[in-house]
């Protein structure tokens, strides 16, 4: 229900201390000052992550608006098996390629439980990509306006603030004050069900010129004014986001305001929460969202008094945050992705030379079933000169001399006597290797006619359909290579 929510970390650490024991320190090294808690930043390969998202598969995208989103993020599992979240840019965003990989490097140094750190990058020609941990357990967006069978506790909802509100005390103190659209949808739950703070949001597409994606009326007003994010502006955005909290509903700060300066507060709140919380507390919690909503800059809190605000309204602090949430602990990872093989990573990455290696290596003994049906045959001059066609074929193919391949293999298909998919393999191939896709493919499917069941045609069908540009098609065609490559494997 509603739209699709972002996921980002996942948490590969646990924390079981009282939130209000947790200082910056302890928050920076894992809650057990052990800097190794955390992974290292990596620069990964173009390749890497294509593999880790199954080709950026549109089914591995977890971005709140999918495939229409201008930079599309995507669930994925690295070689060591870690999940990650890659959020993949646009190809007008980010020119500066050296710009990008500075600003990546220095949000990759931020390392905090209070965030969904960043964990490495990718910068190759026009693609721009970040890698952040995963998280299993979906956005405060999904928990606050769209649960489905429980509504999210008053304490759990003291917690998210108070934990936001250290990792903004985090960023500033590492000089990363500037936080880009802060939003319920940039809060996320790790396997422990803790909110973490999206590090996507430190960095912001240099080209779009956007800071905030939401409407106007959620804007911090100077920001409207002068088209910058200051820190004060991040701040006023904490105050919308306790607005959130508050109500259980995205509800424009004016209209919030009216009711505050009204007295009406009460009208504000949750229904779900009546009976659950004292009026102290509300009272109190009103009051810092007022603070953070000041017209004027100023005049609003720093990120350091916002945890200090909050760490005295802090409720059942013993209680693990997975049961607050209503959460199983430690949600399980996500399906594992294909496990592909040699051949199915040489299609994925459109390695065409490794595909040639492993076709020829393979040789014809896939044709042994349907060649000797043939078998009985009388041998004529004709058949004599096809199976010459194919030998000299092969011999051209093993030379890597594509067009002589295509024009003697072609001879042995027109000539009608023998039947072999290994050959439409192999000349679906050399028309790769000579940039003629749209013929490549009919020789993969017509190599599927004469073998329903042969991994290899439809492996053929996921490399010509990965060049042409047809992704999804391309994916089907890997999937049903993967499920009939391990169907054989188990016979």
């Amino acid at each position: 229900m509603g739209a699709r929510c972002s996921k980002f970390s996942f948490c590969w650490w646990h924390s079981h201390l009282k939130p209000s024991l947790l200082d910056s320190s302890d928050l920076e090294n894992g809650g057990k000052n052990e800097k190794n808690a955390f992974p290292a930043f990596t620069e990964f390969s173009l390749d890497e992550l294509k593999m880790a998202t199954n080709g950026f598969s549109s089914e591995n995208i977890v971005s709140e608006h999918g495939e229409k989103a201008p930079n599309v993020v995507y669930k994925g599992v690295l070689e060591n098996g870690r999940w990650v979240a890659v959020k993949r840019f646009n190809r007008s965003a980010w020119p500066d390629s050296r710009q990008f990989l500075d600003e990546a490097r220095a949000v990759g140094n931020l390392r905090s439980e209070r965030l969904a750190n960043l964990i490495g990058c990718c910068c190759e020609g026009e693609e721009k990509l970040l890698v952040a941990e995963f998280m299993p357990n979906e956005t405060l967006a999904k928990h606050l306006f769209h649960w489905e069978n429980q509504h999210m506790k008053w304490a759990m909802r003291l917690r998210v603030a108070f934990y936001l509100a250290q990792a903004l005390d985090y960023c500033s103190s590492k000089g990363r004050a500037l936080y880009h659209d802060l939003n319920a949808y940039r809060i996320l739950f790790d396997q422990d069900g803790n909110p973490r703070l999206s590090c996507f949001g430190l960095m912001k597409n240099s080209r779009d010129g956007k800071s905030y994606s939401t409407n106007l009326a959620f804007t911090p007003p100077e920001y409207l004014k002068t088209g910058r994010v200051t820190p004060e502006s991040v701040v006023y955005s904490f105050g919308t986001m306790l607005l959130d909290l508050l109500s259980g509903k995205h509800i424009p700060p004016s209209h919030a305001l009216d009711l505050i300066r009204g007295k009406n507060f009460l009208m504000l709140m949750d229904s779900c929460l009546e009976g659950y919380f004292s009026n102290d507390d509300g009272t109190e919690l009103v009051r810092l969202a007022t603070r953070c909503l000041q017209y004027e800059a100023r005049e609003r809190p720093n990120a350091k008094s916002l945890v200090t605000s909050l760490m005295s309204l802090q409720k059942e602090t013993e209680v693990p945050s997975h049961v607050l949430l209503g959460i199983p602990h430690g949600t399980s990872t996500p399906p594992q992705p294909l496990l592909l093989t040699p051949m199915g990573e040489a299609c994925l990455r459109k390695d065409l030379t490794a595909l040639h290696e492993i076709l020829e290596k393979t040789g014809y003994k896939d044709d042994e079933g349907i060649a000797n049906e043939l078998s009985f045959q009388m041998w004529t001059n004709q058949m004599q000169e096809t199976l010459n066609s194919k030998k000299h074929g092969d011999a051209a193919f093993r030379a890597k001399d594509f067009i002589t391949a295509i024009d003697c293999y072609t001879q042995f298909i027109d000539g009608g006597t023998m039947v072999s998919p290994t050959v439409h393999a192999r000349r679906c191939l050399c028309y790769l290797m000579s940039d003629m896709p749209q013929e490549a493919l009919g020789d993969a499917m017509q190599a599927q006619v004469v073998f329903p069941e042969w991994p290899t045609s439809f492996y053929l069908q996921a490399a010509g359909l990965f060049i042409l540009g047809i992704e999804n098609d391309a994916q089907e065609a890997l999937k049903e290579a993967t499920k009939l490559e391990a169907k054989r494997s188990k016979n």
